[in-house]
């Protein structure tokens, strides 16, 4: 009898061991498949493109029937909209993660706000288009501007940021806090010395990820911000139209008349993969470096 068991007991082991390769197996593969995938059309849209760009194309101005025309106001008012959106987000979205992780009483009231954010950041980028439409061009009547194109944005971008700072913090060991109380510390300095340097680097993973997205965004500009930019590089005006590269890359794509609109594409649709991939790895490398010292 105890034989018996022995052998279905070593006979299960050994198959639940090979069922655990063949899963491990599976999930690498499925993993190499969609990196792959990733690699390929990136690699596509870059080579397509990034090898045919010159300065003249980066800081040109755009024509509308004239082969030759460059992007330059739509490159210069994509990172004007996005440092407006992030300079607006940022601080309220990690206050009100930190808040919401520190502050906040485990209350009906405060799940009801954590319903309402999760909510919000699953909303698609359309809806809040439509949102800054209605507020900025039916309620101000101030048309369709670089200031509406921003601040929609910024809604777009808080959500996010707010949700990914509050499940940052709350990832960071109570130890840390106790430790931190121990020692005669306040809440706001554990805080700002202990917790948010322990949790830095899912806060600015997520910060990436809203970057990167809205400066890749083009339903909430072409809603709020319009399709057309300035006639001029270096346009500060808040009150002008905020069309950036993504937009004018729709543009180009579906109704330029120019004989180039194709070879237009291809360069901005590089030069848009290439600035998010720049984006991401630049707001990383504090924590990369960080890593190196500490392992050395």
């Amino acid at each position: 009898m105890k034989d018996t068991r022995f052998r279905t007991n070593a006979k299960n082991r050994a198959f639940n061991r090979f069922a655990d390769k063949v899963f491990t197996y599976v999930l690498w593969g499925i993993t190499l498949f969609a990196i792959s995938i990733i690699l390929l059309l990136l690699l596509r849209i870059l080579s397509k493109g990034l090898s045919f760009i010159s300065l003249d194309f980066l800081i040109g101005i755009p024509s509308e029937l004239e082969a030759g025309g460059g992007i330059g106001p739509f490159l210069f008012c994509s990172f004007y909209v996005l440092f407006i959106a992030m300079v607006i987000s940022l601080p309220i979205g990690i206050g009100s993660g930190i808040y919401l992780a520190e502050y906040a009483p485990n209350n009906k009231m405060t799940e009801w706000i954590r319903t309402c954010v999760e909510g919000l950041a699953s909303v698609p980028s359309i809806v809040f288009g439509l949102f800054g439409y209605v507020l900025f061009v039916d309620v101000f009547e101030i048309g369709l501007t670089v200031i509406g194109a921003a601040v929609t944005l910024s809604l777009l971008n808080l959500p996010i940021i707010t949700r990914v700072t509050e499940e940052a913090i709350q990832a960071v060991p109570q130890d840390l806090r106790e430790a931190s109380y121990a020692l005669g510390a306040t809440k706001s300095n554990t805080i700002m010395r202990v917790v948010i340097p322990a949790a830095s680097s899912g806060i600015i993973t997520g910060i990436s990820l809203a970057a990167c997205r809205a400066f890749g965004e083009s339903a909430v500009i072409l809603l709020a911000g319009g399709t057309s930019a300035s006639d001029k590089m270096w346009d500060f005006n808040l009150f002008s139209q905020g069309a950036t590269l993504p937009v004018h890359l729709w543009y180009v794509q579906s109704e330029a008349l120019v004989e180039d609109a194709k070879e237009i594409a291809d360069k901005s649709a590089a030069i848009l993969v290439f600035i998010i991939l720049l984006i991401s790895s630049t707001l990383r490398l504090p924590l990369w470096i960080r890593k190196l010292r500490l392992k050395g």
